[in-house]
């Protein structure tokens, strides 16, 4: 014939037309704006779409279909109370040897379960860790 077998098996692949698969995940991801691939996919096979879970992750990626995140406010800190706000007494106080100035945060650590807090007291001179209390509730008031 006077061809490379090579043409017969690299002919060019069908070009397939997405927009029915695209418009049906749009109306999905609108009703459902948290949907991420694989309930896409679900969603998807329950309308009579068999569509591979990688090519869903490409659509949904190319047409901004990505899923919207929402993550929970937990309040840990009141303001707005009447108890008196005590003065910095160590704004303006530089150390010049360990055990002089102690500093101290607290912070909310979120686990399975709830928060767990933790406190962590530090020597300001040396940023050694003088302790390190941790406790499921808060032993405050």
């Amino acid at each position: 014939m006077g061809i490379a077998r090579s043409t017969y098996y690299d002919k060019p692949t069908a070009n397939v037309d997405d927009t029915a698969l695209v418009e049906t995940m749009v109306t999905i991801s609108e009703s459902f704006e948290a949907y991420g691939y694989r309930r896409m996919q679900a969603a998807l096979r329950h309308r009579g779409f068999a569509v591979n879970h990688k090519k869903i992750r490409r659509l949904m990626r190319d047409h901004d279909l990505q899923p919207r995140r929402r993550r929970r406010y937990v309040a840990t800190t009141d303001g707005d109370h009447d108890l008196p706000i005590f003065p910095n007494l160590a704004k303006d106080m530089i150390p010049d040897g360990p055990n002089q100035l102690w500093v101290a945060d607290i912070t909310y650590v979120g686990v399975t379960t709830g928060f767990v807090y933790v406190a962590v007291i530090l020597d300001a001179w040396s940023r050694k860790v003088v302790g390190k209390p941790s406790a499921a509730r808060s032993m405050s008031g």
